[in-house]
């Protein structure tokens, strides 16, 4: 089946990943974008790659050049309170479903990032571990909700000023941890995972 799909040249095909599900802060954010087989190689020559190895200029630069060349894309998130509720793992999963079923054109593979498929997703979709460092759709995607994230959580760091969120985006790092314990979690905090 893949190998039939791949030598279509205008077949296509959505890259799809998520970012933040280490954080003990905010939702864990997806992106799904589509991109005909053929505008593929142009991603790896205007830079695109996992986003963890790009600086903040240059992923919020590359948002606004992966979109212009997108068929489609989406972004989508699971709440903490999905988070606490389904596990982490499964709000994922669920973030990157709505991510897909909100494109505005059905893909005929989805590229997923990691080992897990998505429960009932009628597309076909293949999994790849690592997919946001060797597939340049994926590390597209990537982009797109790390940018996005990041940004919901420097708004939210000024409503939340305790937990040092505009510099950790929602990890734990030694200030948040510190802001846990001087002033225990907020709605937006995972209580599912170890805050303290």
């Amino acid at each position: 089946m893949s190998a039939q799909l791949f030598s279509h040249s205008q077949i296509l095909m959505a890259g799809v990943d998520e970012v933040g599900r280490g954080c003990l802060f905010g939702p864990v954010v997806a992106a799904a974008v589509v991109f005909n087989f053929t505008t593929i190689a142009q991603l790896q020559d205007i830079g695109v790659k996992d986003s963890k190895q790009l600086s903040v200029k240059r992923r919020e630069s590359l948002v606004t050049e992966i979109k212009n060349r997108a068929i489609s894309y989406q972004i989508s998130y699971a709440s903490s309170q999905e988070i606490d509720r389904l596990n982490i793992l499964n709000a994922s999963l669920l973030a990157m479903k709505r991510s897909i079923t909100k494109l505005s054109v059905t893909p005929e593979l989805c590229l997923i990032d990691g080992n897990q498929k998505i429960p009932d997703l009628t597309i076909a979709q293949e999994t790849i571990i690592g997919g946001d460092r060797t597939s340049p759709i994926i590390a597209a995607a990537s982009i797109l909700a790390k940018v996005w994230r990041d940004q919901l959580i420097v708004r939210l760091a000024a409503k939340y000023p305790h937990y040092d969120l505009e510099n950790n985006k929602g990890y734990g790092t030694k200030k948040h941890r510190m802001g846990l314990q001087q002033y225990g979690p907020c709605f937006h905090h995972r209580r599912s995972f170890k805050l303290g």
